[in-house]
C-alpha cells in the first residue's frame, strides 16, 4: 500500500553493512532521507548512491540524513560501499518486509514484463516521524538532486 504525506513511518530495525541493527527511532534526530533501491552495484543504483553521496554535505546543511535500503546482505552492502566510496548508511531488507509496509516492493515493469521488486522509491521523513514527502517510481538519475530541492 502507498503512503502518503502525513502517514506515520513504518517501523523497522535493520542489519547495516557491518551487521550492526539501526532501527527508525536510532536516527529520528534528524530529518531522514530514506531510499529503496533494487540491488547493489547495479548501474542505476551505483548513481542513485554517489549522488547522494556527492550531495551528503548538502543534505547536512538542511538537517538530513540519507538512508538506503535494498534486500541485499551486509556483505554485498559492504562492498558496494567500498567499491563506490560512498558515505551513506545502507540498511539490509532481506525478506523485503520494510519495503512493503513503505509499499517500495510490488508489481513493476521491467523489459516490458510484469514482475515483482523494489519499485524504486524515497521517503522523507521529518523528526515527528511523519512521512513529508513521497518520491514513488522514481529513476536514478537526478533523483538525489531532485530530492535535495524538495527539503
Amino acid at each position: 500500500m502507498a503512503l502518503v504525506v502525513g502517514d506515520v513511518a513504518p517501523d523497522f530495525r535493520l542489519k547495516n553493512q557491518d551487521e550492526t541493527e539501526i532501527g527508525l527511532k536510532d536516527l529520528m534526530a534528524k530529518k531522514i532521507v530514506l531510499y529503496f533501491y533494487p540491488k547493489d552495484n547495479t548501474p542505476g543504483c551505483s548513481i542513485e548512491a554517489v549522488d547522494f553521496t556527492e550531495m551528503l554535505d548538502d543534505f547536512a546543511q538542511k538537517g538530513a540524513i540519507v538512508v538506503g535500503i535494498s534486500p541485499d546482505t551486509p556483505k554485498s552492502h559492504k562492498k558496494f560501499i567500498q567499491d563506490k566510496a560512498l558515505k551513506i548508511i545502507l540498511l539490509c531488507d532481506p525478506d523485503k518486509s520494510v519495503a512493503s509496509a513503505y509499499g517500495a516492493y510490488g508489481k513493476k515493469m521491467m523489459y516490458g514484463r510484469e514482475v515483482f521488486g523494489i519499485i524504486r522509491s524515497t521517503f522523507v521523513i521529518g523528526t515527528d516521524g511523519r512521512i513529508e514527502k513521497v518520491f514513488y517510481n522514481v529513476k536514478a538519475k537526478g533523483h538525489a538532486k531532485a530530492v535535495l530541492e524538495s527539503l
